[in-house]
């Protein structure tokens, strides 16, 4: 039996990944913080069949303590401050985080084992102001937020590891993925919860920002395959992960608002005040040399994506009327 140690398990990525490894028969050790209360709600299902050891990535000495006494075979670093708006008001927080936690992480690794494999969550926010369309591997960074400047020190951090220590450790540079187990400051997951409270006449408008900012946006669950793929080659390496499709802010609108039957243009408000200082304009994957060599590709396309999200908080929100 593998053991997997997940940082970040209590986030979205994290509980899919660890049913994901639940299902190949791993044991699943997940990090988290210590803290007066216990928010699990994403692996509400899942705490009696996995572990959970306290460590933080601010503290050194408690990821060594934890890696030493779990001994995985597989480290996943999915912990982050992971939300881009956030990150301009507190950069210093997310550098802390987004960027020093890794280098702790990969110490960690280094001095309790490293024999293990590491994967690094990396960004498309890496790329910012696209020198290229789509982005692939050898694309250039460009980072357009504290989130995304944190996250370029987090890949070469781990490239530089992997270089200078023999370790294998690997980046995935997911782009946007979402579902119904995505935060609602995300926005995403701030149309569909919008268009659920409309539906059932609990909300009157969503206040946005730059409608016309294009993503590549796929399903969480299929990224998570993508991860635990990057840690089975013989040799480590880099891997850009999405679906090679782009849609508008304005287009996830026009689709969530269609699962209810309703006009999006009746409800959807501009508002500067959710303007980034240094807006991203589009992002689409190449995702082809996963295809190739991991023989991954998505499941689940847009339009499925959002039905699947907005159903969900349709069901969430009738459930808490109860």
């Amino acid at each position: 039996m593998k053991t997997a140690l997940i940082s970040g398990i209590t986030g979205q990525d994290g509980s899919y990944l660890a049913e994901l490894l639940l299902t190949k028969g791993y044991r699943v050790v997940g990090i988290v913080r210590r803290s007066s209360t216990t928010p699990y709600e994403r692996i509400a299902h899942l705490v009696d069949r996995i572990e959970l050891v306290s460590a933080d990535l601010l503290d050194q000495t408690s990821l060594v303590d934890a890696f030493a006494a779990v001994r995985p075979d597989e480290i996943y670093n999915l912990a982050a401050q992971s939300f881009v708006a956030t990150s301009w008001t507190q950069p210093v927080l997310t550098g802390e985080f987004t960027a020093i936690g890794v280098t702790r992480m990969l110490e960690a690794m280094k001095r309790a084992c490293p024999e293990a494999r590491f994967y690094q969550a990396s960004s498309s926010e890496m790329f910012g102001k696209v020198q290229e369309t789509p982005q692939r591997e050898s694309t250039p960074f460009y980072p357009r937020s504290p989130y995304g400047v944190a996250k370029v020190y987090g890949h070469w951090i781990t490239v530089n590891y992997r270089e200078s220590f023999g370790l294998y450790a690997t980046s995935g540079i997911l782009f946007n993925h979402e579902s119904p187990r995505r935060g609602l400051e995300f926005v995403t997951r701030k149309v569909t919860d919008a268009v659920a409270r409309i539906a059932l006449g609990r909300a009157t408008e969503l206040r946005l920002g730059n409608l016309e900012a294009r993503r590549d946006w796929g399903f969480a669950g299929d990224y998570v395959d993508a991860m635990w793929r990057m840690l089975q080659p013989d040799a480590p390496g880099d891997y850009v992960i999405g679906t090679g499709e782009t849609w508008s802010v304005q287009q996830l609108c026009e689709a969530a608002f269609a699962v209810v039957d309703k006009d999006w243009r009746d409800y959807v408000q501009v508002d500067p005040a959710f303007f980034r200082p240094a807006e991203v304009d589009l992002l689409v994957a190449d995702p082809s040399k996963a295809r190739r060599e991991l023989g991954w590709a998505p499941s689940v396309r847009f339009p499925e994506l959002v039905r699947m999200m907005v159903e969900a908080d349709l069901d969430r929100h009738r459930a808490l009327s109860r």
